[in-house]
């Protein structure tokens, strides 16, 4: 598999990484998902991507690779633990890396990132927001200084807040998840370039938004998904009508659609078995798109070029039901 090197950490990462949190007990059993990250690493996949805040995904991390000898970049964070998490306590702080370390049986992690540093509302990390200042830096300075991490990056799910806590110049790496996909695009605004101008790796999360589009949804966009805007609709349906002049199944479209921005550094695929794992590593091994496919893209995507009001980031497909609330344009 082609690799990219991580942005200013010169690391060089698998265009594919593997996300880790349907791998935990939110999405397989240990077995299953021991089997699917094995199956990452058979294929040559050397980035994974975990938290705290997914479940038992540590663990079966730790315990998946305890026989497993290749070279492997891991990424995991800060945030959630213990319960009730307090972001401004450092020594809980400290003895959550110390449990990443110890569960993913490691030393060393290469990545640490802050989670959802951009929502202040869910973790208060900081002291002041605009110069990313806060006990938390105190923190990873402090683990980079003694060994047990590499680099420090930021894992949100917000545009402009990312971008501003990226402007900093503080960080390596930038993990956006639910914003830049084949019909949402707003990393393209602000991350994208703050991540370019301070050299920073970006490693692109939900590229699938969490089933959205890995697979048609025909019936519900026909005539279900009562929440849907209709320019979302009439996105979907275009969409779809692409997919069926290529002949190309949704998923291979939309992770192929992302390795195809030049920005972009590698993506996580959410694959909870072996055979998400192949899928997902055939499709990025047919490269990126055609120039003129992506134009095509282009066109879909300005159908409606940011979220309705109140579209939430998982998308509920298969029912009607109202979602909970997302955010605004």
């Amino acid at each position: 598999m082609n690799t990219r090197t991580l942005g200013r950490t010169g690391i060089e990462v698998t265009e594919l990484a593997l996300g880790g949190l349907f791998v935990s007990k939110y999405g397989a059993e240990f077995a299953d998902g021991r089997a699917a990250i094995h199956r990452a690493v058979e294929l040559g996949i050397n980035y994974i991507d975990t938290a705290p805040g997914y479940g038992n995904s540590e663990e079966v991390i730790g315990k998946s690779l305890v026989d497993i000898d290749a070279p492997l970049v891991i990424s995991t964070k800060l945030g959630g633990r213990p319960n009730p998490f307090e972001p401004k306590n450092k020594y809980a702080l400290l003895e959550s890396l110390q449990t990443s370390l110890k569960l993913l049986g490691r030393e060393q992690v290469e990545i640490l990132m802050i989670h959802e540093p951009d929502r202040t509302g869910q973790y208060d990390w900081w002291d002041d927001f605009a110069a990313a200042e806060g006990p938390v830096m105190e923190v990873l300075d402090a683990v980079r200084a003694e060994g047990l991490v590499k680099y420090i990056g930021l894992g949100g799910t917000t545009v402009h807040e990312m971008a501003r806590l990226c402007n900093t110049g503080k960080f390596d790496v930038v993990l956006t998840a639910f914003n830049f996909s084949l019909l949402w695009r707003e990393a393209e605004e602000a991350i994208f370039p703050a991540a370019r101008a301070h050299n920073m790796g970006v490693v692109i999360g939900s590229p699938l938004q969490q089933g959205a589009l890995a697979v048609r949804y025909d019936e519900a966009i026909a005539s279900g998904a009562q929440w849907m805007a209709p320019k979302r609709r009439e996105q979907f349906r275009a969409l779809y009508a692409l997919v069926d002049e290529l002949g190309m199944p949704i998923a291979d479209l939309a992770n192929r659609f992302v390795i195809s921005h030049p920005t972009v550094s590698t993506v996580l695929t959410g694959a909870r078995s072996v055979q998400e794992v192949e899928l997902n590593y055939a499709a990025i091994e047919q490269g990126p798109l055609p120039a003129d496919v992506l134009a095509r893209l282009d066109e879909i995507a300005a159908i409606q070029p940011c979220r309705p009001y109140l579209e939430p980031f998982s998308l509920p497909m298969r029912g009607s039901d109202r979602p909970p609330i997302g955010r605004a344009c």
